[in-house]
C-alpha cells in the first residue's frame, strides 16, 4: 500500500524565486531506461484538459551533456539544461543509469537548491539513488524497486528504506518503486494537486487503476541481495531459506549470528532493507505460493511445510501479501495453467460455479467441455460488474489479484 504523509501539506514549503507550482521539470540522464523516463513525460507533458485533467507545463532537462543515450541505443536531446530547474515547482528524477555510480555533482547541486527553494522533489524507481546522493532522503522514509532496496539501505544508512511500499509521500520529497509504481506516484501527485476527479480522469486516459492497493510484497523473490554474499549474515540468511519448513523465529536467527536481537535487527535491515520478521514472513508466503502451484498438498499441509504455526496464520499472511486466500489462489492458478490429468475438472468446477441468469453461453459451455487448456471466462452482468466465480467456501472474482503481478482498481 502506498504511504501518504498526513503532514504532506505542512511539510511542503512555500516556493521562492521564479518557481511555479504548475511547472514540472523532468531530469534525464544518459543511460536511463526509456520506459521509466517516459512516465512523467506522458503524465505531465500532454494536454488533456478536454478530459478534465488540469494542465502542467513540462520542462525536460538534461542532467548532463547530451546527446543522452537510452534503452536500445536511442539518443535523446533534452530541450533544456539544469538551469531550467530554477522555474519548477516539482522536479522528477525518473531513473538513474547505475546504482553503483555517483550522479553528476552539478545535478545534485541543482536538486538541493530546488528543494531549499520549496520545490517538490520526486524520485521514480532508481531515481531514489539520486535523491539519496543529494542528501534529500536523510532521516526520511523512502522506497525504490524491491531488488535495489537492500543496496539503497546499505549505502545510505540514514535513509529509512521500506521495500514494501509502491510509493512514499513524505511531503516535499516523494519516491516510488519500479516502473508501474512510477505511474501510481504521478497519479498521486495529480490527486494531491487537483483532487480525485482529475486523477481519475487521467487514470482512465492511461487505462490504469486510479489507486492500486497493496505493495511490493507479492513481487519479492527469495534471491539474496548481490552485496550480501561476503557478509557474515549471509550464512544465517541461507540457513533460514533452507529451513523454512521448520518453526523458528527471529530470535533463533539472531542466536545463530551470535548477536543480540536488537543488533541483529539493525544489521539485517541494513543489508536487506527489510525488518527480519517481515522478511521471514515474506519468504514463508513465497514458499507457500510455490507449493500451491506445484504440489497437491492441502492448505493445512502447506502451512506446516512453510513453518507457519497454523493454517489460520498462513491464510492471514497470504491474503495480506497476495490479495487472495491460498485455496482461491491455487484454483485460479490451475484454471489458467492446466497441466497434467485431472486438472480439467478444476476448470469445469469453476465454470459450473458461475452464477448465471439464464442458460450458459455457447462459449462458456464449450470451455467447460473442451479437453485442452482454455481460460475461464465470466460474462458481464447488468451494471458492468463481473460475475462471481466460487469454488466451495472460497471465492474468486475475475479482476481481483490472484496471480503474481495482477492488481485491480479498489
Amino acid at each position: 500500500m502506498s504511504q501518504d504523509s498526513a503532514t504532506a501539506t505542512e511539510a511542503a514549503r512555500k516556493l521562492t524565486g521564479r518557481r511555479r507550482r504548475e511547472v514540472v521539470a523532468v531530469l534525464l540522464f544518459s543511460g536511463g531506461p526509456i520506459f521509466e523516463s517516459s512516465i512523467p513525460l506522458s503524465v505531465f507533458g500532454i494536454d488533456r484538459q478536454d478530459a478534465g485533467v488540469p494542465r502542467y507545463r513540462l520542462l525536460v532537462c538534461g542532467g548532463e551533456e547530451g546527446p543522452l543515450r537510452t534503452t536500445g541505443g536511442l539518443e535523446l536531446s533534452a530541450p533544456y539544461g539544469l538551469e531550467a530547474i530554477s522555474r519548477a515547482g516539482t522536479v522528477v528524477v525518473p531513473a538513474w543509469r547505475s546504482i553503483t555510480s555517483p550522479p553528476p555533482a552539478e545535478a545534485l547541486d541543482a536538486l538541493r537548491r530546488a528543494h531549499e527553494e520549496g520545490a517538490r522533489i520526486v524520485g521514480l524507481c532508481t531515481g531514489a539513488f539520486v535523491l539519496a546522493a543529494a542528501g534529500l532522503l536523510d532521516g526520511r522514509p523512502a522506497t525504490t524497486h524491491w531488488m535495489y532496496a537492500p543496496t539503497l539501505a546499505k549505502r545510505y544508512p540514514s535513509v529509512h528504506v521500506d521495500p514494501r511500499e509502491l510509493f512514499v509521500d513524505d511531503g516535499d520529497v516523494l519516491t516510488s518503486a519500479g516502473t508501474a509504481a512510477g505511474i501510481d506516484l504521478c497519479l498521486h501527485i495529480v490527486r494531491t494537486d487537483h483532487g480525485t476527479e482529475a486523477a481519475g480522469a487521467l487514470a482512465r486516459r492511461l487505462v490504469v487503476p486510479p489507486r492500486r492497493s497493496g505493495g511490493q510484497e507479492r513481487y519479492l523473490d527469495r534471491s539474496l541481495p548481490e552485496e550480501i554474499g561476503s557478509d557474515p549474515l549471509a550464512e544465517v540468511v541461507a540457513w533460514a531459506l533452507e529451513h523454512l519448513h521448520e518453526q523458528f523465529d527471529v530470535e533463533t536467527l539472531a542466536a545463530r549470528a551470535y548477536m543480540s536481537r536488537r543488533t541483529f535487527d539493525r544489521r539485517f535491515r541494513s543489508l536487506t532493507g527489510s525488518a527480519p520478521l517481515q522478511w521471514l514472513i515474506t519468504q514463508r508466503v513465497l514458499q507457500a505460493q510455490r507449493l500451491l502451484e506445484t504440489s497437491d498438498y492441502s492448505v493445512d499441509e502447506v502451512a506446516g511445510r512453510c513453518g507457519f504455526r497454523s493454517p489460520v496464520a498462513l491464510r492471514g499472511h497470504f491474503r495480506r501479501q497476495l490479495g487472495s486466500s491460498p485455496a482461491a489462489y491455487r484454483a485460479a492458478y490451475r484454471a489458467r495453467r492446466p497441466q497434467g490429468p485431472g486438472l480439467e475438472s478444476v476448470a469445469a468446477v469453476l465454470e459450473t460455479s458461475v452464477p448465471t441468469q439464464g442458460a450458459p453461453s455457447g462459449r462458456r459451455a464449450a470451455a467447460a467441455s473442451s479437453p485442452g487448456p482454455s481460460p475461464v471466462t465470466a460474462s458481464a452482468v447488468p451494471g458492468g460488474h463481473a460475475e462471481r466465480v466460487t469454488t466451495g467456501s472460497e471465492a474468486y472474482v475475475p479482476g481481483r489479484p490472484t496471480l503474481p503481478g495482477q492488481r485491480s482498481a479498489p
